[in-house]
């Protein structure tokens, strides 16, 4: 690299809510460079810890014109989105998008593109790979072409805390003793702990400038998907799985196996398993040549797994797969105008006095959904989420990052997290198929003589006949469901321990 370039360099990360996004900025910012966050809703970039340490910018990544000023001054640029799952056309999102990108940077003169897409099988031709992998290939050649100096990393299956790859590999073997299996689990494949990928990413930031192409990057360990459960079990202390592989189940099946065992919804899943069905092993390591391992060299799979399993003990998860918002689901904030010009909007109100503190109400609050569920008619929550599920939703099974902290983004099993005013006030959107958008609020207030109120609201604003109908059909359902919840989150922090 040239002199000019050994300071701290100007970073624009793209995908900054997302799972490899939101760990890669803090690894930035501690490599000494500056960060610039490329959102389309800064807002959920508020609680990151390292927050105050970055520039956000309000954009989309298909928009030249919202991402023009976000490259301003900008030295290396990260594209770590991608469009899958928004539809039958993401390929062509994809495409666009990375177009954008690539020319509005050889447009600010930035000197590095950073991208991150998958490793994809020696000897396949690209007609054959799934839709995922060959989007995620055809990305990486428009931004090698742009005219900037670009890296584009291949990696197969990420082994991290909350990755995607992690917690199907996670909760298929947990829950499942004895298995039937898709052929893909005898597939080889080379996965890669998280911390070697951020490791990578960041040295890539300061490649020569002569260096424009393509590296595969994975770990130490080649292994079948097979192998990878039985290691798991072994390092989770769980008997040894008998995992037996059948030719029937196709991708297709087998995301809705992984769907229906595993937090992980099936459009997620599909990708994911498609990508297995080739050996993906990695042909070279050159990167290695300018991103040298670190000392201990990098992580084996076993290491991987037990720091990931250490992470959740400790509820220290930074980012999980479903950091990103949903393709797809509403992202309209909560209207506070009752006359709103989007139509009426059906309220359930409920209130009820607590003997509890409010602290201890709002630490109620803030722990609810995932291992803590809903304080109500847990028949009738359940039934929801394997309803959405069926319908293609994210169903109820996401849980939390944190089991006791929440921050605005986070998602809380079929809702997202839209705003929280720690002590007061916690509101949750609902990513679930509706017909309509719905929005839970839950609050610590006070009445007249000073005592402790649970609040709590039920807000949906339906779209045509359908939403108001679904409004209808549902409300004999809100006396057990919503009563229960205000009764019961009440008496809970009635009955919870003070904290010492």
């Amino acid at each position: 690299m040239s002199e000019e370039n050994e300071g701290p360099l100007r970073c624009l990360v793209t995908g900054a809510g997302g799972y490899i996004g939101g760990r890669l900025v803090p690894e930035l910012l501690d490599a000494g460079h500056e960060v610039r966050c490329l959102v389309r809703t800064p807002g959920k970039l508020r609680d990151h810890p390292w927050a105050a340490r970055v520039e956000a910018a309000e954009g989309d990544v298909t928009r030249a014109e919202q991402v023009r000023p976000a490259m301003r001054d900008v030295d290396v640029a990260y594209y770590l989105v991608h469009a899958l799952g928004t539809g039958p056309d993401f390929e062509e999102t994809d495409r666009h998008a990375a177009r954008v990108f690539a020319a509005e940077a050889r447009r600010a003169g930035v000197r590095r593109i950073v991208y991150l897409g998958g490793l994809t099988p020696r000897g396949v031709p690209e007609s054959e790979l799934s839709p995922h992998l060959r989007s995620r290939t055809e990305v990486g050649r428009i931004l090698l072409e742009s005219g900037v100096p670009t890296a584009v990393l291949r990696a197969a299956v990420v082994i991290g805390s909350g990755s995607a790859s992690f917690e199907m590999l996670r909760y298929l073997t947990e829950r499942l003793p004895a298995m039937v299996t898709p052929s893909w689990v005898r597939t080889p494949i080379q996965p890669i702990a998280v911390r070697d990928v951020l490791r990578c990413l960041v040295g890539c930031a300061r490649l020569p400038a002569d260096v424009s192409r393509g590296f595969d990057v994975g770990g130490p360990d080649v292994l079948t998907y097979r192998d990878m459960m039985r290691r798991y079990a072994e390092v989770a202390g769980l008997p040894r799985r008998v995992i037996v592989p059948v030719p029937v189940l196709t991708p297709r099946l087998s995301s809705h196996w992984v769907g229906l065992v595993t937090p992980v919804p099936a459009q997620i899943a599909r990708p994911l398993a498609e990508s297995l069905r080739h050996e993906v092993v990695c042909r070279e390591d050159d990167l290695a040549r300018y991103v040298p391992d670190p000392p201990g060299g990098r992580l084996g799979f076993d290491r991987a797994l037990r720091l990931a399993l250490q992470r959740i003990k400790d509820a220290e998860v930074a980012t999980r797969w479903s950091s990103a918002s949903v393709p797809g689901a509403p992202s309209d904030p909560l209207p506070t105008d009752p006359d709103w010009a989007g139509g009426s909007l059906y309220t359930d109100r409920r209130a009820r006095r607590s003997e509890a503190s409010p602290e201890a109400l709002w630490r109620v609050i803030e722990g609810i959904g995932g291992d803590n569920g809903w304080y109500s008619f847990p028949l009738a929550w359940a039934v929801r989420g394997r309803l959405d599920r069926f319908l293609g939703g994210v169903g109820l099974r996401r849980g939390r990052r944190d089991p006791h902290r929440l921050r605005v983004g986070d998602s809380l099993d079929f809702w997202r997290v839209e705003e929280v005013e720690p002590g007061r006030m916690l509101r949750l959107r609902a990513e679930m198929r509706l017909p309509g958008l719905a929005w839970l609020e839950l609050r610590v207030a006070r009445d007249r003589e000073g005592r402790t109120v649970y609040a709590q609201r039920a807000v949906f604003h339906p779209r045509g006949l359908a939403g108001h109908a679904y409004w209808w059909a549902v409300a004999p359902f809100h006396g057990p469901v919503f009563g229960g919840m205000t009764r019961n989150i009440a008496r809970a922090a009635e009955d919870a321990r003070p904290e010492a």
